[in-house]
C-alpha cells in the first residue's frame, strides 16, 4: 500500500528538498477559489488590527494542498511556521515545549489534528482561548501548578476527518474552510506550472491526460508528472505529449479514470465474491488483505465521488457503472439489498 503511486497520503518523494513545486503565495495557488478570496480577508484584516489571526481549521480529502495552504498563511502574514501532526504531540508535554517556543503571532500548524490524545487536547483548550496554559509538576502533595502566559499565536489545524473532531476543539476555530476536489482543468495548469519548474517539455493535450486521471490530486499529479517524465525521455524526444503521456500512465496501470490495479481489485471482489454487494467493511477488508480504514481512508472516497460505490444500511453496493467501466455489461446489478432504505 505504501508504494502505491495513487495513494493521496505524503511520501518521501513528495518533501524531498522542501518540495520545490509548493506554491509560496496565495497568487501562486491554483484553484480553491473560495478559500483563497476568504483567507485573503481574513490576513488582511487580521494584518490592518495588527493582531494574530483566528485559528484555522482545513479540512477535506489528503492531497489537496492543505500543509502547503498553511504554509502560505504564515508567509502572508509575515510570522514564522512551526509544523508538526496529531500522533508526534504524545505528551502534554510535548505540547507545553512546542506552545512555549513561539514568537508573538507565529503559526503552529498541526497537520492529523483530529488524532490528538485527549489529555493533549485537554491542553490545548486554554492555549487557544485564553493564551496560557496550567502545567502541574510532582505528584500527591509535591504537585505543584504553574500557570504560564503563552504569546498570542495562530493554531491552523488539518484533518482529514473533521466529523472526529470534539465539539469544543472544533468551536474554538474561527475559520473554518472546506478544500474541494479538483478538476482536470484546474490540475492541468498545476501539471503546467510543476513542469516548467522542473523543466519538463509538456503540451496541453499531454498536461490534460494527466489531469484527468490524476483523481482530483494535485499530489497525485505531481506524482505522475514525474513518472511520466521518466518515459517521456526514454521513449520520446523529452517532451510529454498525448501519446507519451497515455503510454506512461497506461504501463503504471492507471486507467482513464483514474482507477489502479488497486481500485479494479477491490470492485471486482465485490462482483465476484459477493454479487456487488451489499458487503460489510471488515468482511471487505479481510477479503482484500486491507486495513478497514485504509478502505474508508483511500479507497473509498473517490470511488464514492466517480459513482462507483455506495453505502446503504447493510453495506458498501457496487454500481452500475463500476459493473460498466470492468466490462460487466451483460450484468444486472441493481438488487433490492442494494438500494437505499
Amino acid at each position: 500500500m505504501e508504494d502505491r503511486i495513487l495513494n493521496p497520503a505524503e511520501i518521501a518523494e513528495d518533501t524531498e528538498n522542501d518540495n520545490p513545486l509548493r506554491p509560496q503565495t496565495l497568487g501562486e495557488y491554483i484553484g480553491q477559489e473560495k478559500v483563497k478570496e476568504n483567507l485573503k480577508i481574513f490576513i488582511d484584516a487580521a494584518k490592518f488590527r495588527k493582531e494574530p489571526l483566528d485559528h484555522v481549521l482545513l479540512y477535506g480529502p489528503p492531497g489537496l494542498g492543505k500543509t502547503t495552504l498553511s504554509m502560505i498563511i504564515a508567509k502572508e502574514l509575515g510570522v514564522n511556521i512551526r509544523i508538526t501532526s496529531g500522533p508526534a504531540i504524545e505528551k502534554p508535554g510535548d505540547l507545553a515545549a512546542l506552545l512555549t517556543n513561539l514568537s508573538e503571532g507565529d503559526v503552529l500548524f498541526i497537520d492529523e489534528i483530529h488524532r490528538l490524545s485527549r489529555a493533549v487536547e485537554e491542553i490545548l483548550y486554554p492555549a487557544m482561548e485564553d493564551f496560557s496554559i496550567d502545567i502541574v509538576t510532582g505528584k500527591g502533595q509535591m504537585a505543584t501548578s504553574y500557570h504560564l502566559p503563552l504569546p498570542k499565536f495562530t493554531l491552523i489545524g488539518a484533518t482529514t476527518r473533521a466529523g472526529q473532531l470534539t465539539a469544543p476543539l472544533r468551536d474554538r476555530f474561527g475559520v473554518i474552510l472546506r478544500l474541494e476536489m479538483y478538476s482536470p482543468e484546474q490540475l492541468s495548469q498545476i501539471i503546467k506550472r510543476s513542469a516548467s519548474i522542473l523543466k519538463i517539455k509538456i503540451n496541453d493535450e499531454g498536461a490534460l491526460e494527466i489531469a484527468s486521471r490524476s483523481r482530483g490530486t494535485p499530489r497525485i499529479a505531481n506524482r505522475l508528472l514525474k513518472r511520466v517524465r521518466d518515459f517521456a525521455q526514454i521513449l520520446g524526444q523529452g517532451e510529454i505529449n498525448l501519446k507519451i503521456a497515455q503510454t506512461a500512465l497506461n504501463k503504471l496501470d492507471v486507467d482513464k479514470l483514474g482507477l489502479d490495479a488497486n481500485d479494479r481489485r477491490l470492485i471486482e471482489t465485490m462482483i465476484k465474491f459477493y454479487g456487488g454487494g451489499p458487503v460489510g467493511l471488515e468482511t471487505l477488508a479481510a477479503a482484500i488483505g486491507e486495513e478497514s480504514i485504509t478502505i474508508e481512508d483511500v479507497y473509498e472516497p473517490f470511488l464514492m465521488q466517480i459513482g462507483f460505490l455506495s453505502r446503504t444500511p447493510r453495506g458498501r453496493c457496487v454500481t452500475q457503472a463500476a459493473y460498466l467501466h470492468l466490462g460487466y455489461k451483460n450484468q444486472n446489478l441493481q438488487t433490492e439489498q442494494c438500494t437505499f432504505e
